[in-house]
């Protein structure tokens, strides 16, 4: 499991109030990696005052006045922030028991600026002059090496202006919203969080419950004025980067009434609105909450109660009676995630096939469905699907059960996946006696995993010809008396396959030198074409005009883990994309393929309702 990585940028007046600290010690609790960019007007002023130095302006012909730095007053910034600024934030984030490294982004160049060019501004005495030696500009390159490490290591990392230039001389001064936006997009963050004073960005800033909620590029910057417009170009910028990103406040960045949400691509059609944002938030396994807590908004705002549960999942419903329907989706995806796009018809980004369209699919067929007043239709986003702890699954078969379920998964619009292989899945030790490889017979730990894997692997295929195998992890470790090799072998096996044979025949490859550990061992399932699950989507394929294709998928899906206890539940996947895009960097979904299968499935689940009593088996 990944840790996601949170780029958060507070000013000083909103570290004075303490919040973002308890909020920053939540992000850490929940595994993220914290990154805090500081801003240091407050911090500024007060060391300034401390050495009784005047601070130096500059007058600008718009009327703004901006701080002068030439070389001689950039020593005091420094101090200010490494003596006020930095010191203080590190004292509030210590006191809640986090590490945490600080550190002006200058110090060993761990960000590096380019200088802008002269300032145009005007004299005491109103004369436009040009001023040379003013030390502002802007961050161009950054350590990624060290700062990753250093991520690693601490619970937070804290940084601030000024950045180091490339050119030498005297640091230069930066803005910290657009010093985050430029880390955020380097170091590959999950989110960035610009907390302000006010409650996001206000189409009115006399009114300040005036939040704009949706902001596309180029839509901010008729509203921000002041030090909102650098807010505005900060997020702007990262939109470029693979975070999702929002202004967010006041002095807060958990109470999403005051974001301001900044979106990477305007939807093409207004239907195509949830699909969009839903794969533009990343959401790689462990780092589900921002989604579903985005989905429990969009939810909440339609009428449909929904909630996030105890282990994660979004849990939305309508209807509360006996005859429960259940659309299983997933919320996360596999690591790796870019700045999701529309290329005319089509929509890339990560997870929108596996399994973005699915979920969102779901969520709208949920609020439009007819339901009757017997009648409960529930849709699961489950978390960690993607991995082997299926947390989401396990968790959704023992609190949510159902007469029948449909899970969300690709297989495309004309297509209804009946059942999924199963998953057997080996962790093997080879430890041998540590000696010179040149050694007269000499047997390396490697050596004699190779050999047990592959012997365990034609075990199991003999008894199950029909499965797949496949090594998908070997680490080694040389210490001073032993040498471990362990390897990872995976099988997808068919669902009439005896698990309980094959993991007899696993284990008795264990000895003296090899230990076998059963990861996971979940059966396959498949269902038959005669339920009325099928017959509903056989009659909405119809009404369609859809010739439908009927697999068993040689993958696994969360259909195997309610299948472990759920007996007799008739099951079904269905979900649009093409499955072959799963897992690689041509992941895409078309605009038509998702309104067909959303269109199919609506019909199927209101005609499922619509089933006389007696006749749902």
């Amino acid at each position: 499991m990944t840790r996601p990585l949170y780029v958060v940028k507070a000013g000083s007046a909103t570290l004075d109030r303490g919040t973002v600290h308890g909020e920053i010690a939540a992000l850490v609790a929940r595994g993220a990696r914290v990154l805090l960019i500081t801003g240091g007007a407050t911090g500024i002023e007060r060391h300034y005052e401390a050495i009784g130095r005047p601070m130096p302006q500059l007058r600008l012909a718009n009327g703004d006045t901006v701080r002068y730095c030439p070389p001689e007053e950039m020593g005091h910034l420094v101090d200010a922030y490494e003596r006020v600024t930095l010191p203080a934030a590190e004292a509030g984030l210590r006191e809640l028991g986090l590490s945490v490294f600080t550190s002006v982004a200058a110090r060993g160049g761990l960000v590096t600026g380019r200088a802008n060019r002269p300032l145009k501004a005007l004299s005491a005495e109103d004369r436009p002059i040009v001023v040379r030696d003013h030390r502002a500009g802007v961050p161009d390159e950054v350590d990624t090496v060290r700062l990753r490490a250093l991520l690693e290591t601490y619970d937070v990392v804290a940084l601030s202006a000024p950045v180091a230039d490339r050119d030498g001389g005297a640091p230069l001064n930066v803005d910290a919203d657009v010093l985050a936006a430029v880390l955020s997009n380097a170091l590959g963050a999950d989110h960035l969080r610009l907390v302000t004073g006010t409650a996001g960005l206000l189409t009115d800033p006399a009114d300040p419950a005036s939040t704009l909620t949706d902001a596309y590029p180029g839509d901010g910057a008729r509203y921000a004025g002041g030090r909102m417009r650098q807010k505005v170009r900060a997020a702007e910028i990262a939109l470029k980067g693979s975070a999702d990103v929002a202004i967010t406040g006041p002095h807060t960045l958990r109470d999403p009434s005051g974001w301001t949400r900044f979106w990477p691509v305007r939807e093409p059609a207004a239907d195509l609105g949830l699909l969009t944002k839903v794969v533009a938030v990343p959401s790689v396994s462990g780092d589900e909450e921002e989604l579903a807590s985005f989905l429990v908004a969009w939810c909440r705002e339609r009428g449909m109660e929904a909630r996030i549960d105890e282990v994660g999942n979004l849990v939305a419903t309508r209807g509360d009676g006996p005859r429960r329907l259940l659309l299983l989706g997933h919320l996360d995806t596999v690591p790796h995630h870019w700045t999701t796009e529309w290329r005319e018809d089509e929509l890339w980004g990560r997870g929108s096939v596996d399994a973005k369209g699915s979920l969102a699919g779901f969520l709208e067929v949920l609020a439009h469905a007819d339901i009757p007043e017997d009648g409960q239709l529930v849709v699961v986003g489950a978390v960690e699907e993607e991995i082997s702890s299926s947390k989401g699954a396990f968790h959704a078969r023992d609190h949510y059960p159902a007469e029948a379920v449909v899970i969300g998964e690709p297989s495309g619009s004309q297509t209804l996946t009946l059942g999924y292989f199963g998953l057997f899945k080996l962790k093997v030790t080879a430890s041998v006696s540590s000696g010179h490889s040149a050694g007269m017979d000499a047997t390396s730990a490697p050596d004699r995993l190779i050999d047990v894997l592959g012997a365990i692997r034609e075990s199991v295929l003999k008894e199950a010809p029909d499965a797949l195998s496949a090594v998908i992890d070997i680490t080694c470790e040389t210490g001073r008396d032993r040498h471990r090799a362990v390897g990872t072998l995976n099988f997808r096996v068919p669902p009439a396959a005896d698990l309980d044979l094959l993991r007899t025949l696993a284990l008795g490859h264990a000895g003296e030198e090899v230990s076998v550990e059963v990861l996971r061992a979940t059966p396959g399932h498949a269902g038959g074409r005669s339920g009325s699950l099928v017959k509903v989507f056989n009659r909405a394929f119809a009404e369609a005009g859809i010739r439908p294709r009927y697999v068993v998928k040689k993958g696994t899906s969360d259909m195997n883990t309610l299948a472990t206890t759920w007996r007799g539940v008739q099951m079904v996947a269905y979900g649009p994309g093409d499955s072959s895009l799963d897992h690689t960097d041509e992941e895409r979904i078309g605009g038509m393929e998702y309104r067909t299968a959303r269109s199919l499935l609506a019909d199927a689940v209101n005609r499922w309702f619509a089933l006389p009593e007696g006749s749902r088996r």
